[in-house]
């Protein structure tokens, strides 16, 4: 089989027999019409209790080979897509397109997108580029977007989008790092954090995008659907800024664009209904829950926070310097869980601030106020640099 696999199509599962036919099926096509089939399709599953790894290999691909496996290591998504990679090395692939199980929105041509910059030598590793709803991907548009453009010098609009085209240098880059990283919350949803800002860090070629049309997956309401996925991708960024402290630090970055592979078309994305009186109600009362470390670790933005109290909602600014604070904190072990424990309604007023800001405005308007987000972030840049000297 070696040799004859230029590119590896990997989906990580764990219980999606009712989507991963669909995937797995487009993406052979997107094999058999761009690549000449020279390909095969993984599917790394989390000992699925729906039959994934059955629907899967009975998906009709068309002549193009598969194969369905339980991984090892912790439970999780990094834990998956370490064993898709150490596959791929093993077949001598010249690159890895991961795609997500629950996709619905998933074309032939996506495939072609996220592996091309990487074949013709342009990209070390491709991060997608949708058109979602104004109220999808939160914990992107405000946490992961601002501070990884504003750190590393990017403007990679969704980091943490899931559907990925890597290198094969970059999966070397990955799979030396030590096997502790497996063992953290990258084994888990810290996964395409780590893997986009190590691409931008240490990547021996440029990060780009793939236009990929429109996102439609399982989407969830951010004041309902939170669980893990939030202390694992905002730990996993913080632990980064640690990490990378002689990349950023006292420097003022220009923001490169990264270009775009693709034309975007115009599309219509499903609505997201955001719950928005929830998402106050959780704001107040999780920080009045946490007031004394409010007290404590964050007195200089006590006003700021007196509007959460009273309102539920946080403005950008005050938003700003509580996540490059809470980033400052983070390096202290004894604090990290409360760190996290503490954004959490901060997060919930910021997501509800930025619901009643732009209820009436358009997709592509509200869109607007993320960049207008992220040029404060940039500006305010100076303040982690104090935050981590104090």
């Amino acid at each position: 089989m070696k040799g004859y696999v230029e590119v590896v199509v990997g989906i990580p599962s764990y219980n999606n027999a009712g989507t991963i036919t669909y995937v797995a099926e487009t993406a052979a096509e997107g094999l058999l019409r761009y690549f000449d089939g020279k390909g095969m399709i993984l599917n790394s599953d989390g000992g699925s209790q729906d039959g994934t790894k059955e629907v899967f290999m009975s998906s009709e691909t068309h002549g193009i080979k598969k194969l369905a496996f339980d991984y090892k290591g912790i439970p999780g998504k990094g834990s998956a897509l370490k064993a898709l990679m150490e596959a791929t090395v093993f077949l001598d692939a010249k690159v890895l397109v991961l795609l997500d199980s629950d996709l619905r929105s998933v074309k032939p041509w996506w495939v072609e997108r996220l592996a091309t910059p990487i074949l013709e030598g342009k990209a070390s590793y491709v991060t997608p580029y949708y058109k979602r709803h104004k109220y999808d991907g939160t914990i992107t548009n405000h946490i992961c977007y601002p501070i990884t453009s504003t750190l590393y010098g990017y403007r990679v609009r969704q980091p943490i989008g899931g559907d990925f085209g890597v290198s094969r240098h970059m999966l070397e880059v990955y799979l030396s790092k030590p096997e502790s990283i497996w063992e953290s919350d990258v084994a888990k949803f810290g996964i395409d954090i780590w893997m986009t800002t190590v691409a931008l860090v240490e990547g021996d070629k440029p990060v780009w995008q793939a236009a990929l049309g429109a996102k439609i997956h399982d989407v969830k309401d951010p004041g309902k659907h939170l669980g893990p996925m939030f202390s694992q991708v905002v730990g996993t960024l913080f632990l980064l800024i640690e990490e990378y402290e002689s990349v950023w630090r006292d420097k003022k970055r220009d923001l490169k664009s990264v270009p775009v592979y693709g034309e975007l078309e115009s599309i219509e994305v499903e609505p997201v209904v955001v719950d928005l009186e929830n998402l106050k109600r959780k704001a107040r009362d999780g920080l009045e829950s946490k007031w004394d470390f409010a007290l404590q670790n964050y007195s200089h933005l006590i006003e700021g926070f007196e509007k959460v109290k009273e309102k539920g909602i946080i403005d950008s600014e005050t938003w700003a310097k509580t996540l490059f604070t809470g980033a400052s904190l983070f390096r202290m072990e004894s604090l990290r869980k409360e760190v996290i424990e503490f954004l959490i309604p901060m997060y919930f007023a910021r997501v509800a601030a930025f619901v009643e800001e732009t209820e009436d405005l358009s997709d592509e308007e509200a869109e607007q106020r993320i960049e207008e987000q992220l040029e404060l972030f940039r500006e305010m840049k100076g303040y982690l640099d104090e935050r981590w000297e104090s």
